[in-house]
């Protein structure tokens, strides 16, 4: 998608001067943004966070900038029940109430198809802008997507471009009406010499992207001023050195991290974590020529002592109402942390990941069961510190509420029949990724067999080993001549994740098996209180 490049990055940059001509001819702007928030409406348990808190920010920011815009990076969907009772209905009335001035698409809103993303830009009060994604006219998404547009603030015409990474034909439900442009470089220059010529000489880009495929497209391109990424999640900032949250990551680089570009300007790229636990605030200077010359701002906590907005706090209350019910219907119990911590799901053996691939196997009687840990979006219970040992001091009450927040995706349990050989090649795509900002969601979680992995080898030669459980408890080597009956969710027998040998090789498929969260409700049903433990069915033999 990118070629790689060494990307040099400027370290300090509160504060730069690249030389402004004079004061009548400088233009300010500040940019305030958001990414990845994935229907994270409310505060987290500690009290920071939350689009109420959020709103009170925005309106004070406002106030004080002399001009503003509000701009989004995409995967507003999937994430919470929020989403699973809205499905984007919820987003598009924050959104709105928030006053966003612009937003480009992440692969997420594809979670739920088409007709469900257009539902959403319909009601939007802004553009939608990707300049990657191509739509026939067949689709309900015809005419709702935007290259690019022109936003006017106070006489100042500022271009916006979009980008949605191309792995969303992997990542989402994509049908064969929405393609998406694989030479991003090329797309984003195009669209920039488009309003160059038109005058427009401050242009950001919206870049779902990841934090380093970020860099190195900044790096190719000339024109682009300001580009606010996504997807990696990326917390960067010159005042805190720690993200706080659901789940806690360190800094990742200065805010903004600026790179030079193709013409030799500065590209001032910025992230804000996920989950609206922070809003990003960039204020830029351009000078005459429409190039960034001075620049400050970070990543702003919402803070609990900050008073929420009351209109906001009415409307997620009033969304939230439908929610209370599935909150409340417990279907079990579990004695131990369940943990659906990202770090762990997508690159490591976890306890959630093998109890929902031991519930896929349990329902459908398959041999092996494989589950992608992107799939994975939370743990059980999600507001507890984690216990060491992940033993609970007592058994905790697992709720329907609980299962959908961990499987938001509504997906189905697909069966099919593979060979030894492309058991052994899924394995190796779902281990393909570990160690880079993007495509980890792919790492397999496993039932009915174990396997052993060297992330030190060359890509498609990482698998050591892999044994699948015999009926008396023992195991045995695979066969890669053998033909095993298997289940996956119907995104990766679709392809998704890159499973292509699911879609290209599977044998007797049938894609109409029960919906998976429905599959590990009635697991924890007939197996109450659950106890799984990481049991060596995935192992690394090389040093991370």
């Amino acid at each position: 998608m990118l070629r790689k490049l060494s990307v040099l990055v400027v370290l300090i940059v509160t504060v730069a001067v690249f030389g402004v001509s004079s004061a009548q001819d400088t233009y300010t702007l500040t940019i305030m943004h958001t990414n990845d928030t994935h229907s994270y409406h409310e505060a987290d348990a500690d009290g920071n966070g939350g689009v109420a808190i959020m709103k009170t920010v925005v309106d004070q920011i406002r106030a004080e900038a002399a001009n503003s815009l509000l701009l989004d990076a995409g995967d507003r969907f999937t994430g919470t029940l929020f989403h699973s009772q809205h499905l984007g209905m919820d987003n598009a009335q924050v959104m709105n109430l928030l006053g966003f001035d612009a937003m480009t698409l992440g692969n997420h809103e594809f979670d739920n198809g088409e007709q469900v993303l257009a539902d959403f830009i319909s009601t939007l009060n802004f553009p939608v802008v990707s300049a990657n994604i191509y739509v026939a006219e067949a689709s309900p998404l015809a005419g709702k997507i935007l290259p690019s547009v022109v936003l006017d603030v106070n006489g100042q015409q500022i271009g916006v471009i979009g980008l949605t990474t191309p792995e969303t034909r992997f990542l989402a439900r994509v049908g064969e009406n929405v393609t998406f442009g694989e030479d991003v470089a090329a797309v984003v220059q195009e669209n920039v010499d488009a309003l160059t010529a038109q005058g427009i000489n401050k242009i950001i880009l919206l870049a779902h992207l990841s934090y380093q495929l970020e860099q190195e497209l900044a790096a190719q391109v000339s024109g682009v001023d300001v580009m606010l990424g996504a997807d990696s999640e990326t917390f960067l900032s010159n005042v805190f050195a720690v993200a706080g949250g659901r789940y806690t990551t360190v800094v990742e680089g200065p805010y903004p991290t600026v790179v030079q570009s193709a013409s030799d300007e500065p590209v001032l790229i910025v992230q804000a974590f996920r989950h609206n636990r922070y809003l990003g605030r960039l204020d830029v200077t351009f000078d005459a020529n429409g190039i960034a010359a001075r620049w400050s701002g970070d990543a702003i906590l919402m803070s609990r002592y900050i008073a929420p907005n009351a209109e906001m706090q009415a409307l997620v209350s009033e969304l939230a109402a439908p929610l209370e019910e599935l909150k409340a219907q417990i279907i079990g119990q579990t004695g131990v942390y369940l943990s659906g911590d990202r770090d762990e799901c997508r690159s490591v053996e976890c306890n959630m990941g093998n109890m929902i691939a031991d519930a896929i196997r349990f329902d459908t009687g398959v041999q092996i069961a494989i589950m992608n840990g992107g799939g994975i979006r939370a743990s059980i219970p999600v507001a507890t510190d984690r216990p060491e040992d992940l033993t609970l001091p007592e058994p905790l009450d697992v709720t329907v509420g609980d299962i959908l927040t961990v499987l938001p995706f509504r997906n189905r349990v697909s069966t099919f029949e593979l060979s030894g050989a492309d058991v052994i090649a899924a394995l190796e795509n779902g281990v393909a990724r570990v160690g880079s900002d993007s495509g980890t969601g792919r790492f397999p979680q496993v039932s009915g067999m174990r396997y052993t992995w060297d992330g030190s080898k060359p890509v498609g030669e990482r698998i050591i080993s892999v044994e699948v459980l015999n009926a008396d408890g023992s195991y045995s080597p695979i066969d890669p001549a053998a033909v095993y009956t298997v289940a996956a969710n119907d995104f990766m027998r679709a392809g998704g994740d890159e499973y292509t040998m699911f879609r290209d090789n599977a044998i007797n498929a049938r894609d109409d098996g029960k919906e998976l969260d429905v599959v590990v409700i009635e697991y924890i049903r007939a197996n109450s209180p659950v106890m799984p433990q990481v049991e060596g069915r995935i192992i690394r033999v090389d040093a991370q």
